[in-house]
């Protein structure tokens, strides 16, 4: 969620300085591109995970104040709830060992935070929805004592004219509420990749990982449960899409948590135009600088959650650059699970956008997006459209042209042959047995009935540091 704000509220004089900022830093952004300034270096690799704290009978603890006090450590922040901690990895170059580097890192990390966490008496566990999770335990109660969290909370009910959030999901149960605040969204972890481009490539990069959406949600898939109910395989991206919905109902090309409205042209910049015009400003929060820090157009972009999400660093130079974040995995269920699916994503969008005719020309948006959503509900099992109209179900896809593709990918980035060999295997052998986060925890389910069960077997295997397709039930 970004920096914190240290300040108790808004006014309408706020909302106008903070605009004009905006639309000067967006124009600066833009022409900035056009003069070739953001950086050609990359690809770069990264990611932040997000996790919750859970307490001895598995239920989510809100204790991440005086873990993170316990923990120090510059790689875990905060997050929305108080039972919800974010990970980060250090930036890799992609090339080498970059991998196992970044596995390393989050063994590391993640170990370290799990010894935090026993002294509060609590665990660390990644996986998208919780199963234990109750609809109570998300409540401003709950909720981070940070003003930012507190201002996007009023912001977002501001422009809902107080009206509740309603959620509504149906998939194999289906589940009908209405909530008084945006903390249904803490329901909602994930494993979030980054992938730093040179700016040339920024815009193809980011229409490959729009085309991937569909297929890498479908092989990540792990959130099947929310309050007891087993609805969509991926039930995090119907949770998150109504859990901060502000936008006016007869405009819902406006929502905050979007698949997006279309492809990008040659200037990736023109997703922070369309951030411009399109998306209401929720924390105008103002920051000296000059226009080419961009911290206004910055924190404008980070409340605009897309799937997909274009956004502007800075190399260690000062330089500013441009990468894309691929948002649609869920947390879980194991490290090299997770690191599997960034190195399968990292060589299959390597391919596509360097293809020679742009496969996004080959696959109409529209597609694309309906592939995504048939993917979160469906999983492995879902009936996608790929290039050229042709048809087959999300797993067939994986195996039969986007893991080669992968494949190809990782070694021209000049990967170590051993870790493309270590985590596309992964991939493989989850493909062979057909078994991800989603359908082990529907078939855990399916055989014991007991979710404190679930999340128990859940934890201990990945505690173990297995891969899901090894897991048993």
């Amino acid at each position: 969620m970004g920096k914190q704000i240290g300040r108790d509220g808004f006014t309408a004089d706020d909302f106008a300085r903070f605009g004009r900022r905006l639309a000067q830093e967006t124009r600066h952004a833009r022409k900035a591109y056009a003069r070739g300034d953001f950086a050609s270096s990359g690809p770069v690799a990264g990611f932040e995970l997000e996790a919750w704290l859970i307490d001895e009978h598995f239920f989510p603890v809100p204790r991440n104040v005086s873990f993170l006090a316990r923990l120090d450590s510059p790689l875990v922040v905060p997050e929305l709830s108080r039972f919800n901690v974010e990970l980060n990895g250090t930036p890799q170059p992609l090339c080498g060992t970059a991998l196992s580097r970044l596995e390393s890192e989050l063994t590391a990390t993640w170990q370290q935070c799990q010894h935090a966490a026993a002294d509060e008496a609590a665990a660390l566990i990644a996986i998208g929805t919780l199963p234990t999770v109750r609809e109570a335990d998300l409540s401003l109660a709950s909720m981070s004592p940070y003003k930012r969290y507190a201002m996007l909370n009023e912001q977002i009910l501001t422009l809902r004219g107080g009206r509740p959030l309603a959620l509504d999901i149906t998939g194999i149960d289906r589940l009908s509420t209405t909530h008084a605040d945006v903390m249904l969204e803490a329901a909602t972890t994930s494993f979030q990749v980054h992938l730093q481009t040179p700016a040339s490539e920024a815009a193809r990069t980011y229409n490959a990982s729009l085309l991937l959406a569909g297929p890498l949600v479908a092989l990540a898939a792990n959130s099947p449960f929310l309050f007891e109910r087993a609805l969509w395989h991926e039930t995090r991206v119907p949770l998150f899409e109504q859990a901060v919905d502000c936008c006016d109902p007869g405009h819902p090309e406006c929502l905050r948590v979007t698949f997006g409205a279309g492809y990008l042209a040659a200037d990736p910049t023109a997703l922070f135009a369309e951030n411009l015009s399109s998306y209401a400003v929720l924390l105008p929060f103002e920051e000296p600088g000059p226009l080419g820090s961009y911290a206004h157009l910055r924190l404008h972009n980070g409340t605009i959650w897309r799937w997909t999400r274009m956004l502007i660093g800075f190399d260690a130079d000062g330089a500013p650059h441009l990468r894309v974040e691929q948002r649609v995995m869920p947390a879980g269920p194991s490290i090299i699970d997770m690191i599997a699916n960034a190195a399968f994503y990292y060589g299959a969008v390597h391919m596509l956008a360097r293809q020679a005719v742009a496969p996004e020309s080959r696959l109409p948006f529209a597609v694309a997006r309906d592939n995504f959503y048939r993917a979160a509900r469906h999983g492995l099992s879902a009936p996608l459209i790929w290039l050229d109209g042709r048809e087959a179900s999300a797993c067939q896809l994986l195996v039969g042209e986007l893991l080669p593709l992968a494949r190809e990918g990782l070694a021209r980035l000049d990967l170590a042959d051993a870790d493309a060999e270590r985590y596309l295997g992964v991939i493989a052998d989850r493909l062979q047995s057909g078994q991800n986060g989603a359908t082990w925890q529907l078939a855990h389910y399916a055989k014991h009935h007991d979710f404190c069960r679930l999340t128990a077997d859940y934890l201990t295997y990945q505690r173990g540091f297995l891969p899901v397709h090894e897991w048993v039930l």
